[in-house]
């Protein structure tokens, strides 16, 4: 895989001895020669196939050919004047490029870039590191140096790039220098975009309710090949509305975390709780809410089908607790259903009319076939009818005013 290192150059003083420079400290115990330019010392570990190098107008450019034996004296003078009159122009690098290649022996490409001192030039910045970027590339993105703000906008770029490019940024890179100690330790600051992995996961999540979304990144955590399957097959039982399926699966998959949890990458432990949190349906007892929410959230989102198939299945299983019947069990379960029917239909009640409303949008929607029912034809031909019968439903039954509810208290 073809990879670049992206790196910052920034502007400090110049004293007649030059730049200051710096011991760079990787923490392997390889000795580093002193640079006044971090880029430098990280382009000679990596080795990338491409280095690009961006500043301002007034960036230490003239640092970048110190000792360049290929620049002529004139040239090197009059950089150091643009330099200096913070005046270095995109034509001149363009010209100067080709030197460092030569001596470097990899491609270098010189950016100017805008001070970034507005949300448009920000996110001119963006757009100028997603240009560099040809796609499926590996790449180090170098924040040592440039502006204090940076590491923030480096960050979203590499978001950005990584989603849009579909890169792997293999790297985020700060090398920090400690004055008090005049120690220059080097940090890799990339494992922060595997908790916006992680956030990610979970907003696909809670739009979904896929579990899916968090295997990838369990695998990557550590966490054993049989427990990610688990939580495969909890995803699949689910998206089929075998809740029962899903919490045995979902069940032995949350045992397994909980056991091998120690194990696991810190981004991993951090977000545990939240995968709790969400995951906490499983007792018996909140597979009716579960269901309930996952039928609000497929409305917010447009889909339909999943919201009445499970706003109807979270009634059905509302009826078994209340009468303590196993929900998993798909006889008795269907069995209780039909019970509550005819209860319904001998009381003929307001009640009967609100169940037989969804049990009709469910039929509906599930064969797809033209409503035979005047009102409910009424209510699918018109997606904002839809949404309110919907969520006037949904609300009903999350606050245990359910069609038939005091009808369920006759077949206690």
């Amino acid at each position: 895989m073809n990879h670049i290192l992206i790196t910052f150059l920034g502007r400090v003083p110049r004293s007649e001895h030059g730049y200051r420079a710096t011991r760079y400290d990787f923490g392997d115990g390889t000795p580093e020669e002193e640079t006044a330019f971090f880029g430098w010392a990280l382009c000679k570990r990596l080795r990338p196939r491409r280095l690009v190098i961006y500043g301002t107008a007034g960036s230490m450019w003239d640092h970048l050919f110190e000792g360049n034996q290929y620049i002529a004296d004139d040239e090197l003078i009059k950089l150091m004047e643009s330099v200096n009159e913070q005046k270095v122009t995109q034509d001149q690098l363009d010209h100067l490029a080709p030197l460092l290649e030569t001596s470097f022996g990899t491609p270098v490409q010189l950016r100017i870039i805008p001070y970034c001192k507005t949300e448009a030039e920000q996110i001119e910045l963006l757009r100028i590191m997603a240009d560099e970027v040809e796609g499926k590339e590996q790449v180090h993105i170098d924040v040592t140096h440039g502006f204090r703000h940076l590491p923030m906008l480096a960050l979203l770029a590499a978001l950005y790039i990584q989603q849009l490019k579909q890169a792997e940024i293999a790297g985020i890179w700060y090398g920090s220098y400690n004055p008090d100690t005049d120690k220059a330790p080097v940090y890799d600051l990339s494992g922060l975009l595997r908790i916006a992995d992680w956030l990610q996961a979970f907003s696909s999540f809670d739009k979904d309710g896929d579990y899916r979304a968090f295997t990838p990144l369990l695998r990557d955590s550590g966490l054993d090949e049989r427990i990610c399957e688990l939580l495969d097959k909890a995803a699949y039982s689910e998206n089929i509305l075998n809740v029962g399926e899903a919490t045995g699966h979902l069940r032995n998959a949350l045992e397994g975390i909980d056991t091998t949890q120690a194990e696991l990458t810190p981004d991993a432990k951090l977000l545990m709780p939240a995968l709790h949190e969400r995951l906490d349906w499983i007792s018996e007892s909140k597979q009716f809410e579960k269901q309930v929410e996952l039928a609000k959230g497929a409305l917010e989102h447009g889909d339909y089908l999943r919201s009445v198939l499970y706003a109807y299945e979270s009634l059905i299983t509302r009826i078994c607790q209340k009468r303590k019947v196993d929900i998993n069990d798909y006889s008795n379960r269907e069995k209780t259903r039909l019970d509550y029917e005819k209860l319904l239909k001998k009381v003929k009640t307001e009640e009967w009319k609100k169940y037989n409303l969804l049990k009709q949008l469910r039929n509906q929607v599930a064969h797809g076939t033209r409503a035979t029912k005047g009102d409910v034809q009424k209510i699918i031909l018109n997606e904002n009818s839809l949404k309110e019968t919907l969520d006037d439903l949904l609300n009903a039954i999350a606050k245990r005013q359910l069609p038939g509810e005091k009808t369920l208290e006759e077949m206690q």
